[in-house]
């Protein structure tokens, strides 16, 4: 079992993080930190953690702490990122990885100077929906993939996440936040990267200056061409749907931990098959992946390397609102 400390812990950690170590088989949760100290105590007694830090150094340099899960926000990614590596700890961080491109890589030159692992936290890239839809891709089941398009809609009002609108701690607004999720589930079935983009979104006064809903095209370097949109004002929606040649693969709530999905392939208007599956152990999943490539056994299936490519193509689609035109991706 490796032992985990979260640097950071609020309501994500209670809802998805907690309950997925729970289940793991390789993943243990052993100690935290956060801001408000009086809190963190709160959180250890309430969820059994062993440890609980005064400072990210104690935690980082701890010896009972032997891989380090950054879930702070956003522009916090960076320095701990660097402190756990510094620490000879592996690191988990959650996305987007970092504020910008050029944080990430200082994030992978750290990673490879301590000879440590780097993954980003893209749950979704174990999402059993995911996996029927790549599969049925690389079946042939639909031709070529032509058109692909991801929208994820919530309402951040009343959200407990009260960082998610301040522009000096988060990315940006829902293209940041769960735009990072769409792009990256996108490429994952797609078994693609993005050549370019160009975005269109609108700020509100609660969100000024960050974005509140936004529409982003995308070029990828597969020849599919794609969609994401995504908003912090509307009802709650995951939707991800690849149309190819022959048919079409859609899931409503494709994204969604909380219940089954459908995933059904359409011909010529029919349902010409459709599964069933369930999301719920993606984040157990992703830990005990992670936990086995620390420990040298398979491959992690969102590595801090790959993360960069996300990166960059998150500061193309916020350079692209900025400028109003067409942002290409470095491929390099």
């Amino acid at each position: 079992m490796i032992r985990y400390g979260l640097l950071g812990f609020g309501h994500h950690c209670e809802k998805r993080l907690v309950p997925a170590f729970t289940g793991a088989r390789a993943s243990v949760l052993s100690g935290l930190w956060r801001r408000d100290l009086h809190k963190a105590a709160a959180n250890g007694r309430d969820y059994s953690i062993e440890h609980v830090f005064e400072t990210t150094e104690e935690l980082c340099a701890s010896p009972q702490i032997e891989a380090v899960f950054v879930t702070s926000p956003d522009a916090l990614h960076l320095p701990h990122v660097l402190l756990a590596l510094a620490n000879g700890k592996p690191v988990l961080c959650e996305k987007p990885l970092g504020m910008s491109a050029g944080e990430v890589e200082q994030m992978l030159a750290a990673a490879e100077a301590a000879g440590q692992r780097l993954g980003v936290a893209q749950n979704m890239r174990y999402d059993k929906s995911l996996d029927v839809m790549r599969d049925w891709i690389v079946e042939g089941r639909i031709g070529r993939p032509l058109l692909a398009h991801s929208q994820f809609c919530y309402s951040a009002e009343g959200s407990p996440r009260e960082w998610i609108y301040d522009p000096a701690l988060a990315c940006g607004g829902p293209i940041g936040d769960v735009g990072i999720h769409c792009i990256d589930a996108l490429r994952y079935v797609l078994d693609s990267r993005v050549a370019a983009v160009n975005t269109i979104a609108r700020a509100d006064e609660k969100s000024a200056p960050l974005e509140a809903y936004a529409a982003i095209g995308l070029d990828f370097t597969s020849g599919a061409m794609g969609s994401v949109t995504v908003s912090t004002r509307g009802a709650y929606r995951s939707l991800i749907e690849v149309t190819g040649e022959t048919g079409t693969i859609s899931s409503e709530y494709g994204l969604t931990v909380d219940t089954d999905v459908d995933v059904v392939l359409w011909k010529a208007g029919k349902a010409q098959d459709r599964v069933t599956v369930s999301n719920a152990h993606c984040y157990t999943l992703m830990l005990d992946s992670f936990s086995d490539w620390v420990q040298g056994r398979g491959e992690f299936r969102a590595t801090a390397a790959d993360g960069l490519h996300n990166q960059r193509v998150l500061d193309a689609a916020y350079a692209s609102w900025r400028t109003g035109s067409r942002q290409a991706i470095p491929s390099a």
